[in-house]
């Protein structure tokens, strides 16, 4: 032990602790600098996969950016200073379990109408030169061109301007758009035009053309014609405002909100609409549908940010694992902990900051692309300066800020030995046992992932998809996790039959796999990622729409179908109905209902697609697999028919009231009449059709359901044929299940998200199987031409490597698909009470997909080594 007078001079000598801290500093960056020089190929492959997945996070988030601002075009209120509407939104609040309350809201998904009155009250408005009513009413002109009728007054809201002839006078004049006239067509000719009832003919008055474009064909009538075909005289879709000259937009509106009501009779409030919001006037759905599809998108955008870092972690981890030995001889020549765990965190964080600026800006022409998909005529993405640049910053600094950490965890076995443990480690192999922090976290993660799986069953719709996709990434995370154990109870299954199959070269493979477990869990990962989340997307929408078809073609009972451009007039049926030989008849009118109620205590408000029928002649043409009730009782206006998944969600029975909101946000609770059970196939309620017809946005069958009497059908569809004559409408046979599918198979959005889902992000996990065994295959190198000198042939080394490369995607498939079986088959059964089921040839494409990957990662990067 030193003296008290020694202590205080070796203190006085010593060097001050920044100096000591600046030297380490100047340590960790020479031993950085040299490492990087020379590990630029393994570094190469961690620079690939977070340049990808920096581009992937960018893109996403300008789409996500970009679908924030999203709005739907003006186009028919293009000269109008401000648009008068309802608004288009209901709101549902409860207190969540243990919390204080929350307030949800939805759009509504048919036009809340205004009272005719606030015409007369907006054009007394100060500042307001006209205000217009207008309406809209589909209609098909001349050989069934969808067309949208107006009244002529509304024609200065675009503005449209007469090119020839003159204005409508009288009822059966029209004047029409020149884009959309009939070929030979002059003012005095004639036109025919099928409305809310048979064709009729109209005297054209004139043609006329809009300034810039107005979307949809339009028709100009009086407005007494038009608004006796509207059907609804008191009401008006919306108010068209022109401000007199000087006037200003904010100057109009707040005259317009002082001159206006606050809310409607109904108590919707009254919005005024200016500049780009003039478009919610026009498409009273289209904020609806982006809501819907932020929702979907920011869900795949969350799997996203997890696969993202995973990727990230298992490179990073397995290009610091392929340098213990190097990190260990550092250390045992005297090397500290701390200058290591900096050397390996500068490294990672160099070549991820570069990775991260290449990949951010490669989020833009990635982000564009899949904006494209995105956008509609309904909903118009935009992209202001500033979004590119946030987009790309936000992808690149989370790669940045995730990878430096990592690597310095990663290293952290290594660099805490004592120095001659440390010599004693270096050049030997990596141990299998991922110790036992990883394990237990890995199997509690197993555990939460079935767990979530188990929870699906029990719940239903949305709350059960994100059950099911929490479960799928938990078990991803845990095979990430417990790899090495995997690897070895894979190569305890597989290596028997890989070393009687490959001779010499499969007694080298399954030693070479058994011996280095780590090396192969690691490689297992991105196949398991790739194969579990691919067929997690692909069979959940296959599995729907294949349960959705089955119980739409087992309700259908009809022999022809009716359908017309547009939609029918809803006396169609009834005419129909009385042709010879027909035995029912049922017009299809499709609606929408706004359903509150809670998931998981949580308040939620779901926008559910239903059909309004005529419940006299569903006996003939539809079979919904009434379990309860009668659906013969579905009449008037205060009746509904529940599936029997949603009627034990709500705990309702034949008798109770159900509490919705129509598609105009109007409250109701109409009575149960019955409970059926194919709900997928016809949708969760069934209304009678007069209880729709007076709250959608446009009374028009979707189509009319025929079934005949089976004596002589040709002779009878010739009469249909004839009998439709007046009103345009189209005659096919066999009936389609399209006629009660509540809404399309796939739509647009939906082959969007699809491509978006399974092409860009699948092929960004199929390129982390890619940079990975390549990582792998370079660190290999030594050990391949260490094989050569002790005398294995170059076609023994080959032939080793290709029995590897099939190990790990045999076993990646594998793993994958059962960790993808798990959810799916919880989403199934809650869903659609079946098994999950994905199309042979689709799977097919992956296994093809993942073992192209799997080769060019293992086989040609090992060339050199061999």
């Amino acid at each position: 032990m030193s003296t008290g007078k020694g202590s205080r001079a070796t203190a006085e000598h010593a060097p001050p602790v920044t100096a000591v801290r600046a030297g380490s500093r100047r340590a960790s960056a020479f031993l950085a600098r040299r490492s990087l020089a020379a590990h630029r190929r393994s570094w190469a492959a961690v620079f690939a996969a977070a340049g990808a997945a920096a581009a992937l996070l960018g893109a996403f988030a300008l789409v996500l950016g970009s679908l924030l601002l999203a709005g739907p075009p003006v186009e028919r209120y293009a000269g109008a200073d401000a648009v008068v509407a309802a608004d288009q939104k209901v709101s549902y609040t409860a207190k969540p379990w243990g919390s204080e309350p929350r307030t949800v809201s939805a759009y509504l998904p048919e036009r809340v109408r205004l009272d005719r009155a606030l015409v007369a009250r907006a054009a007394a408005a100060e500042g307001v030169a006209a205000a217009v009513a207008d309406d809209s009413v589909p209609v098909a002109l001349g050989d069934g061109v969808p067309a949208t009728a107006r009244s002529w007054e509304s024609a200065a809201l675009t503005p449209y301007r007469l090119t020839a002839g003159r204005a409508p006078g009288g009822a059966g004049e029209v004047v029409l758009d020149a884009g959309a006239a009939p070929a030979g067509v002059r003012p005095g000719g004639t036109v025919t035009l099928r409305a809310d009832g048979a064709a009729r003919s109209y005297t054209v008055s004139g043609l006329a053309e809009a300034r810039g474009g107005a979307g949809s064909p339009a028709v100009f009538l009086t407005e007494a014609r038009l608004t006796e075909l509207a059907g609804h005289p008191r009401t008006v879709d919306a108010i068209g405002v022109v401000a007199e000259r000087g006037v200003s937009a904010g100057a109009l509106r707040d005259a317009l909100r002082a001159a206006l009501p606050e809310a409607t009779d109904q108590g919707r409030a009254v919005r005024v609409l200016t500049g780009a919001e003039r478009g919610e006037g026009e498409r009273v759905d289209a904020l609806g549908g982006r809501g819907d599809l932020l929702a979907m998108l920011a869900s795949v955008a969350g799997t996203v940010v997890m696969v993202a870092l995973l990727v990230i972690a298992s490179t990073l981890t397995q290009a610091v694992h392929q340098r213990s030995g190097e990190l260990a001889l550092l250390r045992a020549v005297g090397a500290s902990p701390r200058q290591l765990r900096s050397a390996v965190g500068r490294e990672a964080g160099r070549v991820a900051a570069v990775a991260a600026v290449v990949g951010g800006i490669g989020a833009l022409p990635l982000g564009l692309l899949m904006r494209s998909l995105l956008e509609t005529e309904a909903l118009v993405l935009p992209v202001p300066p500033w979004l590119p640049f946030a987009a790309g910053a936000a992808g690149a600094l989370l790669v940045a800020l995730a990878a430096r950490p990592v690597a310095m965890l990663a290293a952290r076995r290594v660099t805490r030995m004592r120095p001659s443990a440390a010599l004693g480690a270096a050049g030997a192999p990596e141990p299998g046992d991922p110790g036992r922090v990883r394990t237990v976290a890995g199997l509690l993660l197993a555990l939460a992932g079935v767990g979530s799986a188990g929870v699906a069953t029990a719940q239903g719709g949305q709350a059960a998809a994100l059950a099911a996709s929490s479960s799928a990434m938990s078990l991803v995370i845990a095979v990430a996790l417990l790899g090495p154990r995997i690897a070895g109870v894979a190569v305890r299954v597989l290596g028997a039959p890989m070393r009687r199959a490959g001779g010499v070269s499969g007694f080298l493979a399954a030693r070479s796999t058994a011996a280095h477990t780590r090396r192969l869990g690691v490689a297992l990962t991105p196949v398991v990622l790739v194969a579990a989340f691919v067929c997690v997307q692909l069979a959940a929408t296959s599995t729907l729409e294949r349960a959705a078809d089955r119980q739409a073609a087992a309700a259908l009972r009809a022999d022809l179908m009716v359908t017309a451009p547009g939609g029918l007039p809803s006396e169609v049926a009834g005419t129909v109905r009385g042709v010879p030989g027909v035995t029912a008849a049922t017009g299809v009118l499709r609606s929408a209902v706004v359903l509150a109620h809670r998931e998981a205590g949580e308040p939620a408000l779901d926008r559910l697609p239903v059909l309004g029928v005529t419940a006299g002649q569903l006996e003939g043409t539809l079979d919904a697999g009434v379990t309860a009730g009668d659906l013969g009782d579905l009449r008037g206006t205060d009746t509904v028919a529940v599936g029997a998944d949603r009627a034990g969600s709500l705990d309702a029975g034949v008798g109770d009231r159900v509490k919705l909101r129509l598609g105009d946000g109007t409250e109701v609770a109409p009575r149960v009449v019955a409970v059926y059970e194919r709900a997928l196939g016809v949708g969760d309620f069934l209304f009678p059709r007069e209880a729709l017809a007076a709250h959608v946005s446009a009374a028009r069958d979707h189509a009319v359901l025929v079934r005949t009497d089976g004596t002589d059908r040709d002779a009878t569809a010739a009469a249909v044929h004839d009998a439709l004559a007046p009103y345009g409408g189209a005659l096919t046979g066999p009936a389609t299940d399209d006629a009660v599918r509540t809404a399309p198979a796939t739509s647009g959005e939906d082959d969007a998200l699809m491509v978006i889902g399974v092409g860009v992000i699948g092929g960004f996990a199929l390129l982390a199987v890619v940079s990975t065994l390549t990582l792998i295959s370079v660190g290999r190198r030594r050990e391949l031409r260490l094989l050569r000198l002790v005398g294995a042939g170059r076609g023994q080394l080959t032939r080793m490597l290709v029995l590897e490369t099939a190990l790990v995607a045999v076993a990646g498939l594998a793993l994958g698909t059962l960790v993808a079986a798990i959810p799916l088959t919880a989403f199934s059964v809650a869903l659609a009470g079946s098994a999950p089921y994905m199309e042979p040839a689709r799977y097919g494409a992956l296994v093809l997909a993942v073992v192209v990957a799997a080769v060019a990662g293992t086989l040609l990067p090992a060339r050199s080594g061999r």
